[in-house]
């Protein structure tokens, strides 16, 4: 029920102001508890940034220096790319090959027609119904009995398979049909029709010698499409056949059906026929590797140097989230300085981030039991920590040492970081990404995450009771306030009585008379 509050108009007292600074003192503590969830609420997006961090630094091991084949990059040199390029498997041996005397490229068989003849001007997206071929240049030909075309199909390897292709002269136009031996994978070629010498052309997708399309049956639908000597079982004619690259390597005389092959793992392409001699040699990325690694250590350095801020940044203890009334005083840009006042050092000397910096450079400085002698230890590939104390334990790295380990045993360093085994024998990015994990653990145990309900972490445990008791102490405040205007409002009464009593004496009396 609403209640009548009157203002101050018997005793001349501004009653709203009175009251509102009375509810001022009576706020405080209000406003003591929402600064105090402003500062966990703070404290726990700050603690979600760390573990953001953190999980990008264990992303970052996870696609770089933990995988083996970071360590197995090969780099391919070609003493002439115009002939023969090569690409090499990462466990392919370091090898010098030379390739000589190529003497033909692997090509594709392919099929032309003669031009089509039709009576009249040809449409190739017309129907086949209502077109009249010409065969040979003398017979006329109409399509308009659905066909079921047959084809034998050999492929370079050998293999041959049938296919088999509806055509409908009602529906189909020579464009659809087209795109039907196109879209046929089993029959593997590329068809197209040049609209200016109106020839049909089809391409073998695979090349090397040995391909056909044997017709088996259909006849009557190639010999309209200007294969005009095609017969059921027998060869589509039109052929130029497909042939094998023929070259010698190492001094081996071979030929391949594809101008790219793989041998020994290393993958060649010919690009061109070439009397003299290439030489291709693999051997270990260095570059590769050593950026990779770089990678990472950048990404830690990256990491701890964020962490160490939030372990010393300054507290100012003076600046306190802002009240509602004290924001509005302020401007936009005199909140934002404010704030940044308030949220600093929200994490200074944090024991879970503390405790992380610690186990993650013990894992990292460990030795690693069963890896080659002069690979057991960072500072043994050239990677040490910076003697600058004050940079926390950031790691630098001895470029030309490190690129003369990854030269001479890339399988050692990948144990190093790696090495899939327990206790000493565990490799060192594997360690660090177990203290990654515990340190992600703890803190959303603390501060949770995204999923989290807030009665399921501590910080938010806090939240919720803070919530509780602001929500109880916003009561009493509006049973306070409706109490001070109750008795404001009496006495506004008590003093109207007054007024009135006393100007009734003072007509009875006479005192209004003139």
């Amino acid at each position: 029920m609403s209640m009548m509050r009157i203002g101050g108009l018997a005793s001349g007292m501004d009653i709203d102001k009175i009251v509102g600074d009375l509810m001022k003192v009576e706020r405080a503590p209000i406003d003591k508890l929402k600064q105090k969830k402003q500062l966990l609420e703070w404290q726990r997006d700050a603690y979600r940034d760390m573990n953001r961090l953190l999980d990008a630094l264990d992303k970052q091991i996870f696609d770089g220096v933990m995988r083996q084949s970071t360590f197995l990059q090969k780099k391919v040199t070609s003493s002439n790319e115009n002939v023969v390029t090569a690409t090499a498997t990462p466990s392919a041996a370091n090898q010098t090959v030379e390739i000589s005397n190529i003497t033909q490229l692997a090509t594709a068989a392919r099929w032309t027609s003669d031009a089509i003849q039709t009576v009249g001007t040809f449409d190739p997206n017309a129907k086949l119904k209502d077109v009249t071929f010409i065969v040979g240049g003398v017979t006329p030909v109409n399509l308009t009995s659905p066909l079921n075309v047959k084809l034998a199909v050999t492929d370079p390897s050998g293999a041959t398979k049938n296919v088999e292709i509806s055509i409908d002269p009602n529906n189909d136009t020579l464009q659809s049909v087209i795109s039907k031996l196109n879209q046929r994978g089993d029959l593997g070629v590329n068809a197209f029709y040049d609209n200016v010498t109106k020839k049909v052309v089809i391409n073998k997708k695979e090349t090397g010698a040995g391909a056909s399309i044997q017709l088996i049956e259909g006849q009557e639908l190639f010999q309209a499409f200007g294969f005009t000597a095609a017969l059921n079982n027998f060869e589509l004619t039109g052929k130029t056949d497909g042939q094998n690259a023929k070259f010698t390597i190492n001094g081996l005389q071979t030929e391949r059906t594809s101008n790219t092959f793989t041998i020994n793992g290393m993958t060649y392409t010919l690009k061109n026929t070439h009397a003299g001699t290439v030489t291709i040699t693999s051997s270990t990325n260095t570059d590769a590797i050593f950026n990779s690694i770089k990678s990472f250590v950048d990404k830690y350095n990256e990491t701890i140097d964020e962490i160490n801020k939030k372990l010393k940044e300054t507290r100012y203890r003076d600046y306190q989230p802002l009240t509602d009334e004290q924001r509005e005083k302020l401007t936009e840009k005199q909140a934002e300085k404010w704030e940044e006042k308030a949220k600093s050092g929200i994490l200074r000397g944090d024991s879970i981030l503390s405790n992380a910096l610690s186990s993650m450079r013990q894992a990292l400085y460990r030795k690693v039991d069963g890896v080659a002698d002069g690979f057991s230890q960072l500072a043994q590939i050239g990677i040490t920590t910076t003697p600058n104390y004050l940079e926390g334990g950031k790691l630098i790295i001895d470029e030309a040492k490190l690129r003369q380990k990854i030269e001479e045993n890339p399988d050692a360093i990948y144990r190093l970081f790696s090495n899939n085994g327990e206790g000493n024998a565990k490799g060192i990015v594997l360690q660090l990404r177990d203290e990654i994990k515990k340190t992600i653990k703890s803190i959303e145990h603390k501060a949770g995450n995204t999923l989290k309900t807030a009665n399921q972490y501590i910080i938010g445990k806090s939240i919720l009771d803070i919530d509780t008791r602001i929500s109880a102490a916003e009561d009493r405040l509006k049973r306070v306030e409706d109490r001070y205007w109750k008795q404001f409002s009496a006495m506004e009464k008590a003093v109207q009585r007054a007024n009135s009593q006393s100007m009734y004496l003072m007509n009875a009396f006479g005192g209004g008379a003139q």
